[in-house]
C-alpha cells in the first residue's frame, strides 16, 4: 500500500499530498490538456511528419514536455516518424531507449578496457604472488 506524503510540485511548487506522481493534480490535469492539445495537432494527417519544434510552435506547449511524452510512449514514433528525444548521455536526438548508439557502444568499450585492464592486473597479482620469497633476517 503507497503511503502519502506532502511534497512540492515539481511543476509549480505548490504542495500537495503525493501519491504516485511528483506533480499536482492541478499540473497533471494542465499536463493532459497540453497533451491532448498536441495529440489533436499531430494525428491530422498533414501534421503527421511534425517535428518536435513543430509541435512546439504549432501548440505552444514546451519542447520538454514532448521529449517526455516520445519517451514515455505516450506519442509513439511509429506513428509519427519524426518525433524524437535526446539522448539522456550526448544530447544526440534518438527514438527509443535512453541513450544513442554511440553512447552505448562508448560504454561497451569503457567497459571491456576495465575488465581488460582488471583481469591483467589479477593476473599480474597471481604471478607475483607466485614467484614471492620470503627472505628471513637471522
Amino acid at each position: 500500500m503507497c503511503m502519502a506524503e506532502l511534497a512540492n510540485c515539481k511543476s509549480c511548487g505548490k504542495v500537495f499530498v503525493r501519491t504516485l506522481s511528483d506533480i499536482c493534480p492541478a499540473c497533471v490535469k494542465e499536463d493532459e490538456q497540453k497533451f491532448q492539445k498536441v495529440y489533436k495537432f499531430i494525428s491530422k494527417r498533414e501534421n503527421r511528419e511534425a517535428t518536435v519544434t513543430e509541435l512546439h510552435e504549432a501548440t505552444d506547449v514546451e519542447e520538454k514536455l514532448i521529449f517526455q511524452w516520445i519517451e514515455e510512449g505516450r506519442l509513439l514514433v511509429k506513428n509519427f516518424p519524426n518525433l524524437y528525444y535526446p539522448c539522456s548521455s550526448c544530447g544526440t536526438l534518438i527514438q527509443s531507449g535512453k541513450l544513442c548508439k554511440d553512447c552505448v557502444d562508448k560504454i561497451k568499450q569503457d567497459l571491456d578496457t576495465y575488465e581488460a585492464d582488471s583481469l591483467k592486473k589479477h593476473d599480474e597479482h597471481e604471478q607475483h604472488e607466485r614467484y614471492k620469497t620470503y627472505r628471513l633476517d637471522r
